[in-house]
């Protein structure tokens, strides 16, 4: 998996809590600043890691997030990737500000969109154009002589507009500016932008993901079709799986939908959540490992799962779907909370996952306790679940390991 960087700046206000991030543009871990000779290229790596890699509530919480935006993003449709509930469009010193921008502004204020200037050093006539649309004036008093600054602060307060001071590198810059008025402050005397990494996952992984999230949101026959339909080599390994021996058809079946329909919803979801881990063919043998051990956990819970309530399948198949789902955070490099958001499973369940509670999560536990050999952890669970001996979970625990065995065909 790739690295994913990125910078994000915290903006405070007057009372130094913590409103917005601005999100940079970096290309490793131990950047402090980045040189950038394509804005859009910039801009559209950090919207695609903070959005679509590591997940926009991990990085800014309940904060906004500033987004530098060039002339050519602005006027873009790619714009509407980004939820107006989240950002500010910081618009770049670079922007000739044109008749046509200005009506861009207006039509993308009218859709809920919060805007900004960047880097503003004087107020000029086109910038006076902007003033009734922005949300937002981000000046560099850095820049600033104690003249100019006094005056341009005079003139931006006949708009209503928020003042962000940016670029603040001592005390007496900060104490300044909060005698001028400003609202909001940014640089380096309050923090320096914090790095945030993470992975980028293998899209083929999100194909998975996305339909996984079909066949357990009860979405049609009709609309799972037309998502395999986009991806010939995964139909053509669905085919292949329900006319291979192990589905004993008298005939061969040859369309997607009647393939989907043999197979049974379940069923369907037991393939994809294992194809997910079959997906990767670039880290070696770690996918063949987690592979393995995710399919033995879904088998072990589930066969735990019929000692404890044998006569509830439903609460059979949760327990699988756990198990399988226990590794997905390790396959994908996200957290667990994402994909539990992405899945929109019931909340048993994502307590299960993301805490252990409950009874599905207590089992959960028992099998990864049982996996680092913990004995005294293995014998408070047991003791707690007081339906299950130790020699019978040894004893499900072989019976899992054969299922998986067997299951290779499947997977591949």
């Amino acid at each position: 998996m790739e690295g994913v960087f990125f910078g994000k700046q915290p903006i405070l206000d007057r009372d130094q809590n913590l409103v917005a991030y601005e999100l940079l543009f970096r290309l490793d871990q131990a950047a402090t600043t980045a040189h950038i000779t394509n804005g859009l290229s910039a801009t559209a790596n950090v919207i695609i890691n903070a959005y679509g890699q590591l997940g926009i509530q991990n990085v800014l919480d309940q904060q906004r997030g500033f987004i530098n935006v060039d002339a050519e993003l602005l006027m873009s449709d790619a714009i509407y990737f980004l939820p107006n509930n989240h950002v500010v469009l910081e618009m770049l010193e670079t922007i000739d500000i044109t008749e046509e921008i200005i009506q861009r502004c207006i039509e993308l204020k009218q859709m809920g969109y919060q805007l900004a200037l960047d880097d503003v050093v004087e107020v000029n006539d086109k910038i006076a154009l902007l003033l009734p649309i922005v949300n937002v004036v981000k000046i560099d008093v850095l820049a600033l002589e104690e003249a100019a600054l006094v005056s341009i602060v005079n003139v931006l307060k006949r708009w209503p507009v928020l003042l962000l001071a940016e670029k603040i590198e001592n005390r007496e810059q900060a104490n300044r500016c909060m005698e001028l008025g400003f609202q909001m402050f940014q640089g380096y005397y309050f923090a320096k932008p914090e790095i945030v990494s993470g992975r980028r996952a293998d899209p083929a992984k999100f194909l998975l993901l996305k339909l996984l999230t079909l066949v357990m949101g009860d979405s049609d026959i009709d609309t799972i079709e037309e998502e395999f339909k986009r991806h010939p080599g995964l139909s053509y390994n669905l085919i292949r799986m329900v006319n291979s021996a192990a589905c004993g058809l008298p005939q061969k079946v040859n369309s997607i939908k009647q393939a989907i329909m043999i197979l049974g919803r379940k069923q369907l979801q037991r393939w994809i959540q294992l194809l997910l881990y079959a997906a990767d063919s670039s880290n070696g043998g770690v996918s063949n490992a987690l592979l393995q051990t995710a399919a033995t956990r879904g088998k072990l819970m589930e066969l735990i799962a019929k000692i404890d309530r044998p006569y509830d399948k439903n609460h059979q198949e949760r327990a699988f779907m756990i198990g399988i789902l226990s590794l997905l955070d390790v396959l994908l490099g996200i957290e667990i909370q994402q994909i539990v958001n992405k899945l929109e499973i019931s909340e048993d369940m994502s307590q299960a996952l993301l805490y252990r509670d409950g009874r599905l999560g207590q089992v959960l536990g028992l099998i990864e306790a049982n996996e680092k050999g913990d004995i005294a952890a293995i014998q408070v669970i047991l003791e707690k679940l007081d339906f299950l001996s130790l020699s019978e979970l040894s004893h499900m625990e072989l019976e899992a390991l054969g299922w998986t065995n067997r299951i290779g065909d499947v997977a591949n």
